[in-house]
């Protein structure tokens, strides 16, 4: 998806050619003069506020103002110093361009807060020297989070320099290059990083849509036996080649690792195909990943999951399928309620519908207010027939994104289940990890397990 980001406005502070010193020399002037503005008459300076370092690795342009916008909307909530650094950056020699942007949020409780952005260009790749250029710009006290917005380089022993001036690594295995390779590297961090790194995965955020509906289908407690009686997992990814398996393997990863199971062995055969075989105590599961085409899919991106078994007599399936396909329908101008539950295809009509009969109640219950308004008439006067709202008016882009849900549990009619995905934003998905931590045990456990998966294909 492109994003257009415009570039800061509020730079205060430019430099070309400088050192690490005449940036600090920066950021002590324009935090003393904050400062001394805010004081009112005789009033001490307040304490600065700063709740983290976030440290952004880009390596293009396009990524260097998403990096900008993302931390500007992150400080916005919390107050954060941020640092953008632009790797093998267009320069000639061997020195460093910075600037320094602001932005002050002014809170109706409380004092204001300056928030800063430290843009660096540095000549070559960030890694060989990022701890000795970022170190001294660091907060005491506070986490330091790095986002490697592209592919860090995991095979160079500069990286684990590196990643001593932080608390966590955020990546984005999605946008890796030479995905196969580049996410065995991240999982061989687990065992050569420092034991306070965290690592956090935006794909992993993506995923959780996924793993809650997932996790809910066991949850009652009269489907718990189910857990162990799992024969067949099917996952359809959009693209071909391993390097678009991550997600399939980091969602198998994550069931393998939560329900204790062990790996076999892996067969990856033509078109995609790959079967992998997991032992659950007595039991065996197949799970196998197939290779789809879908246009409005990114390679690597999960089209369905299927999981299927038995236990004690009573057979059960779960189907979860992203934006389904659909089959061509001829619209009917008629009131109706909710799409009837008839097919796996109408996902998307089904939420246009919920749309359209919310705009009727409102048409219905403001129908002589706006007949009024809109010819004169006196209320009840000339009243028009009761509007009609079609449904595919109502139908918009958004209601592709959605995962719909189909369950099959014995002789029961199965369940139908439609909800919609909130968009994917990196600000969303990047906020979402560093305030709940980027100390995840359960995404550790599932990308040692699918690490283990993809080696074997």
């Amino acid at each position: 998806m492109d994003t257009v980001v415009k570039p800061p406005s509020n730079r205060v502070w430019q430099g070309d050619d400088v050192t690490v010193s005449d940036v600090l020399n920066a950021l002590a002037d324009i935090r003393g003069k904050f400062a001394r503005a805010e004081a009112d008459g005789d009033e001490h300076a307040h304490p600065r506020n700063c709740v983290m370092t976030l440290i952004a690795v880009a390596a293009s342009e396009a990524d260097e103002r998403l990096a900008e916008q993302t931390c500007l909307t992150i400080s916005s909530q919390h107050p954060a110093q941020a640092i953008v650094i632009r790797e093998e950056a267009p320069l000639r020699g061997h020195h460093l361009d910075a600037w320094i942007t602001t932005d002050v949020k002014r809170p109706e409780m409380s004092c204001a807060v300056e928030c800063e952005i430290i843009t660096l260009h540095v000549r070559g790749a960030a890694a060989d020297h990022l701890d000795a250029l970022v170190d001294p710009l660091l907060v005491s006290g506070v986490p330091t989070y790095l986002w490697w917005m592209g592919t860090p380089p995991f095979r160079k022993n500069e990286l684990l320099a590196a990643l001593r001036v932080g608390d966590g690594l955020v990546v984005d295995s999605a946008r890796f290059e030479e995905p196969h390779r580049s996410f065995v590297g991240l999982a061989r961090l687990l065992k050569v990083a420092h034991h306070r790194l965290g690592l956090a995965d935006l794909q992993w955020s993506r995923f959780r849509p996924w793993r809650e509906t997932i996790a809910q289908f066991f949850g009652p407690a009269d489907r718990r036996a189910f857990l162990t009686g799992v024969s067949e997992v099917g996952i359809d990814y959009a693209g071909e080649g391993r390097g678009n398996r991550i997600a399939a393997a980091l969602i198998t990863g994550w069931m393998a690792a939560a329900l204790g199971w062990k790996l076999k062995r892996a067969a990856a055969g033509a078109g995609g195909v790959v079967v992998a075989h997991f032992e659950n105590g007595p039991h065996s599961v197949e799970v196998d990943f197939r290779s789809v085409e879908r246009a409005h899919l990114a390679p690597g991106e999960l089209s369905s999951i299927r999981i299927g078994g038995a236990s004690n007599g009573v057979t059960f399936r779960l189907s979860v399928q992203h934006d389904p396909e659909r089959k061509p329908r001829v619209s009917v101008p008629a009131y109706r309620t909710v799409h009837p539950a008839e097919g796996e295809d109408d996902a998307a009509i089904e939420l246009a519908e919920r749309r359209a009969e919310w705009h009727r109640d409102v048409l219905h219950e403001n129908l002589d207010s706006l007949h009024h308004t809109a010819t004169g008439d006196p209320p009840g006067e000339s009243r028009p027939q009761r509007p009609v709202v079609v449904t595919h008016d109502r139908r918009r882009r958004d209601t592709g994104r959605v995962l719909l849900t189909m369950i099959e549990m014995g002789e029961v009619e199965p369940l139908r289940h439609v909800q919609q995905l909130d968009r994917e934003d990196e600000a969303a998905l990047l906020l979402d990890l560093l305030a709940t931590g980027t100390h995840d045990e359960v995404f550790n456990r599932s990308l040692a397990a699918a690490s283990e998966l993809m080696h074997l294909f």
